[in-house]
């Protein structure tokens, strides 16, 4: 991604996530929906500012009834290296967010068991990803 796409992104979630923060919405009685975030870059400031904390507060707020981050690529040894990073993924599951990372790209960054051993769900992820992008109910974040 070029760095001015990147900085518009970033922007255009913080603009989202300054709204949106105050708490649950009153219009959302029930969550709906699925949403998936697929989780590729290794900049920590994107983790941190932006990734972690929209995934967080969907599923804390209920803004959607599943959510789910895919630990793909970069983010994945950005992750075992970072024992912040690791507890904001922790807090993350003990609000139920699911966690999975992709197996392929772990096995060529020999991290599987590094992953596995923050008991994420280590798999392969092409599929689960393919049907999440075709399924209606679903809406995929990539960061």
């Amino acid at each position: 991604m070029k760095p001015a796409t990147r900085v518009a992104v970033v922007l255009m979630v913080m603009a989202v996530l300054m709204v949106t923060t105050t708490g649950a919405r009153d219009d959302i009685e029930q969550p709906t929906g699925k949403l998936m975030v697929v989780w590729t870059s290794a900049d920590p400031d994107v983790a941190d500012k932006v990734c972690l904390m929209y995934t967080h507060a969907a599923k804390a707020y209920g803004w959607f009834a599943e959510v789910t981050l895919v630990v793909w690529g970069p983010s994945q040894r950005l992750l075992v290296g970072d024992p912040t990073i690791q507890a904001k993924v922790k807090a993350m599951q003990s609000d139920g967010v699911g966690v999975q990372a992709c197996v392929a790209c772990a096995r060529k960054l020999e991290l599987v068991e590094q992953l596995e051993a923050l008991d994420i769900d280590v798999k392969g992820m092409g599929v689960p990803l393919t049907e999440a992008l075709k399924d209606p109910e679903t809406e995929v974040l990539t960061f």
